[in-house]
Parts: C-alpha cells; sequence; structure tokens
C-alpha cells in the first residue's frame, strides 16, 4: 500500500501560522491511501490564529481550509465523498453553519454527518469538519 502525506506549505495563505498545529500535535493535514483522500478535522481559525466569534466565519474558514488541502491535491469539492463535522451548541449553531455550507458546497453532494459535541481543542471553536475525497483515478 502507498501512503502519501499531504504537506501543506508554511507560508500558505490559507492556513497561515495554523500549520505549526501539525508539528505540534502530530498528525497530517491530509493523507492519500487506496484512491482516497482522508483530510484531518479543520477548524475556523483564522490564518493569524484568531478564532472568529460566528459559526458563519468559523464555517467558511473551515470550508476554505479543506478547499485549499484538496486544491494541493488538483482536487475540488466535487470530489468529496464523506464529511463529519462536529458542532458545539448544535442546536444555537446549526442554521448559522447550514447556510454557510449551502453556500459553499454546491453538488453534487457528499455524505454529511453532523455531531454535536460538548467542547472542541481550544475555547471559542464552534465547529471542526473532517471530510474524504475520491481522486477519480483511484490508482492514486
Amino acid at each position: 500500500m502507498t501512503v502519501h502525506t499531504v504537506e501543506v506549505p508554511e507560508d500558505n495563505a490559507v492556513f497561515g501560522t495554523t500549520t505549526a498545529a501539525f508539528a505540534s500535535f502530530g498528525y497530517s493535514a491530509a493523507v492519500r491511501a487506496h484512491g482516497l483522500l482522508f483530510i484531518a478535522g479543520t477548524i475556523g481559525r483564522r490564518a493569524d490564529g484568531t478564532i472568529p466569534d460566528t459559526i458563519e466565519e468559523q464555517t467558511e474558514i473551515a470550508i476554505r481550509k479543506i478547499e485549499e488541502i484538496l486544491r494541493l491535491e488538483n482536487l475540488d469539492t466535487s470530489a468529496l465523498v464523506d464529511v463529519t463535522s462536529y458542532h458545539v451548541d448544535i442546536r444555537q449553531h446549526l442554521p448559522g453553519f447550514v447556510e454557510t455550507k449551502q453556500r459553499l458546497v454546491a453538488p453534487p453532494y457528499p455524505t454529511w454527518t453532523i455531531i454535536g459535541v460538548s467542547g472542541l481543542a481550544s475555547p471559542g471553536l464552534l465547529v471542526e469538519i473532517r471530510a474524504t475525497a475520491a481522486y477519480p483515478d483511484a490508482s492514486r
């Protein structure tokens, strides 16, 4: 089995200073194996490391980070096959999340599981999104 780790460059405009988390916490942004791209949970932390107050902005940042990882692998959101999102205060924030998601993610839609949680890695984080994408050429 061939496994390829996707490296996000340190000077990446979308991730900014947040790329340091990969080494600090010992994980990869994404891993390619068996024709699939497994994208680690992405959060709505701005490139400068700050956390926005709104679910809409956090959702947009998290989805933009997923789009950037897909771009680095010459893919786009149409390659997404399965997505899971984790939500703090889900009942309060779900409407803003759904509105932002609908604006940014176009058909064909992936499967999507939405899970309510009591908290995420840092105070103030409201959403974390992990995803799996499929390469058009499964031999990759």
